[in-house]
């Protein structure tokens, strides 16, 4: 079915207030999935799948560890990328005050493909991005890569490992004020989604709406009643029946 932006952003605003949350910010999470939607890279369905687990997580801050010049690690217990990122983008851009570059690694998390409007705001600031992961699931490996200015990033996939990649929930998010080689980069990655084609899926959705498969739509908008319903003896009454 077709959505407007504005339907699919406060549908998951919805959803995300009503998990009642610590961590994480409805609005930004919302934009998060409603641009990765928008170029065609299945948001919804992320957010769907992630929304499963999130009430199971820890919903506590994330740790820096083994910091030291260019270089510093994320572990985020267990936790997703949609609720800390923005976070530690802000903290690596202002380690690189001092460094041209920086490498993050960011562990034990989840909902890494939700990394892409981040990402995309950086680059249009002049910063270059490269962040690559491994999947559980087809694709095996995952490579964004966005160089200064761009508005949609390069898109690699492969469904082969590399034998130095085994962590599922890992992702390698490497910041630069050069751009990055993009042929050197996705060496051994056989599917490539242009940043173009991305940019043309985009333009349409702001034209003529924001596809969302219909099972994906359904099951959104049933998070977001389910989670902001109380389990009370109102609620079981029926919620919203005027009394």
């Amino acid at each position: 079915m077709i959505v407007s932006h504005n339907e699919l952003v406060a549908a998951v605003n919805k959803a995300f207030l009503g998990m009642r949350r610590h961590c994480g910010e409805a609005d930004v999470i919302a934009n998060m999935v409603a641009d990765l939607q928008m170029v065609g890279l299945n948001g919804v369905r992320h957010f769907n799948n992630a929304s499963q687990f999130l009430s199971l997580d820890s919903d506590c801050a994330v740790s820096i560890q083994n910091q030291r010049q260019g270089r510093f690690d994320v572990d985020f217990h267990g936790g997703s990328v949609a609720c800390h990122l923005p976070a530690v983008l802000d903290f690596a851009l202002e380690q690189m005050v001092e460094s041209k570059s920086i490498m993050i690694t960011l562990k034990q998390c989840h909902n890494r493909w939700l990394a892409y409007s981040e990402l995309v705001r950086l680059a249009a600031k002049g910063i270059a991005c490269r962040a690559q992961w491994v999947n559980g699931t087809s694709p095996k490996r995952a490579l964004y890569v966005l160089n200064r200015g761009c508005v949609a990033p390069e898109v690699f996939f492969s469904d082969k490992l590399a034998s130095d990649h085994s962590d599922f929930h890992s992702m390698t998010i490497e910041l630069a004020t050069q751009d990055f080689d993009v042929a050197q980069s996705s060496e051994g990655y056989a599917i490539h989604l242009d940043s173009a084609e991305l940019s043309r899926a985009q333009k349409s959705s702001w034209e003529e709406g924001i596809f969302v498969e219909d099972s994906e739509w359904d099951m959104l908008k049933q998070t977001a009643t389910v989670f902001l319903v109380e389990n009370s003896a109102r609620s079981i009454q029926g919620a919203g029946e005027l009394v």
